[in-house]
């Protein structure tokens, strides 16, 4: 599994759009090339979430315990997390067709991994790889899209990551029900869909000017200025309780769901993790037009209430309830992680942004690997996979309570 990578759900746009140009022969236009960088961050996003309905078919295949899949969950997320930190800005200094087509054809052979794992190993190096595949690409194609289109790129980067990973969890629990060799074809066909991709890319003009400093880019940066100190402290509850919901929902939401429902349908996971997803990016979308405050607001009071109301499920045993919180969580997560960076990244001037969303990204990988993990451990050597649910719940409304208060008692400043 693996949520929306945290690029995504901000535009930073770019100082200014490149001149029209003539287009060479052979070369795709900038819609289309537009299109097709969408189709990469929708496909890298739908491939890490491909394989969370499949972890109870590892599990029935290779007996491993519930922590295992929490590890395994766990590796992918600091995979991401170590990308982003290190190859985010890289295309900024060597373009974005480089760095777009050789993480489709890394994506390509973790795929490939994924189809021959024969036991964890193979699982966890599969994760790993595909994981640097997708931090590396990440602020890439964020950024590739912004270059083409100011408006479209917006949009994109906002609610293309979230719809991925619905369509993935979802695509991928369906294949593995109704179509055979379950921990193949999923592979397979995303494979050949990154093949194309990486085609496609080479067609595309370049959108970014190359400049100097390419390996000075490879050593990763951490600076918060002090004017956005106190913002980035009232929006870490929200960062937090948004990807700890996401990191246990990822990891163990499947088993959750097929225990309150008594069936093993792989495709049971799909959908309700397609059900947290798709709320997600239609929260962000409807209130796209909306300040940081109010969607952090809305996303922490919605967070709440639909965590309250899955805990409610679990007591219940009512899959009705579990999937109405989905819902209502899922637009929470949201509506809260993009109002909190928004609010953060507004207080920060131009040439202090990208420090600024490292410290966030460090926030929300952690935030999403750490918890699942714990989560893990509290299932196997605690109270079994309910207690953990209800507790870490508990923390999730917690968080989100103080997000909510911070932000409601906070005055309004201006964006710098």
């Amino acid at each position: 599994m693996s949520m929306p990578t945290p690029t995504h759900p901000i535009a930073v746009f770019p100082a200014r759009l490149p001149r029209a140009r003539a287009r060479p022969a052979g070369r795709l236009s900038d819609t289309a090339a537009f299109y097709l960088q969408l189709s990469i961050i929708l496909s890298f996003i739908a491939g890490s979430s491909a394989p969370t309905p499949l972890y109870a078919v590892y599990q029935a295949a290779w007996g491993f315990s519930p922590i295992t899949i929490t590890v395994v969950f766990g590796v992918y997320a600091l995979a991401v997390l170590s990308a982003l930190l290190v190859f985010g800005s890289l295309s900024d200094h060597i373009g974005r067709r480089p760095i777009l087509l050789v993480t489709a054809l890394v994506q390509a052979v973790a795929m490939a991994i994924f189809a021959s794992a024969h036991g964890v190993g193979a699982l966890a190096a599969a994760r790993v790889v595909q994981g640097l595949a997708t931090g590396a690409a990440a602020g890439a194609v964020g950024a590739g899209m912004l270059d083409l289109d100011r408006v479209k790129g917006t949009i994109a980067n906002a609610v293309g990551p979230m719809i991925g990973t619905a369509t993935g969890a979802l695509l991928s629990g369906l294949m593995v029900v109704f179509l055979p060799a379950p921990t193949t074809l999923v592979y397979v066909v995303l494979g050949a869909i990154f093949i194309a991709q990486a085609i496609g890319v080479t067609a595309m003009r370049e959108s970014a000017t190359p400049r100097p400093g390419a390996l000075a880019a490879l050593k990763p940066h951490f600076r918060l200025p002090p004017q956005v100190r106190r913002a980035m402290l009232l929006a870490v509850p929200a960062l937090v309780a948004s990807w700890a919901l996401i990191g246990f929902y990822g990891s163990l939401g499947p088993s959750l769901v097929k225990r309150l429902v008594g069936s093993t349908s792989p495709a049971l996971g799909g959908l309700a993790y397609f059900v947290l997803a798709a709320s997600g990016g239609v929260a962000v979308l409807l209130t796209r037009e909306r300040s940081p405050r109010f969607q952090t607001i809305l996303g922490a009071a919605a967070m709440m209430a639909g965590v309250a109301t899955m805990m409610a499920a679990i007591g219940q045993a009512s899959v009705g309830l579990l999937f109405l919180g989905s819902v209502v969580a899922g637009a929470g997560f949201g509506c809260s992680f993009q109002g909190g960076v928004r609010s953060v990244v507004a207080q920060a001037g131009a040439h202090e942004r990208a420090g600024v969303l490292s410290v966030v990204y460090v926030v929300a990988y952690l935030a999403m690997g750490v918890p699942a993990v714990l989560a893990g451990l509290r299932v196997v050597h605690g109270g079994g996979l309910l207690v953990a649910a209800r507790e870490l719940g508990v923390v999730v409304i917690a968080l989100a309570a103080i997000a909510l208060a911070g932000t409601v008692v906070r005055r309004s400043r201006p964006a710098s």
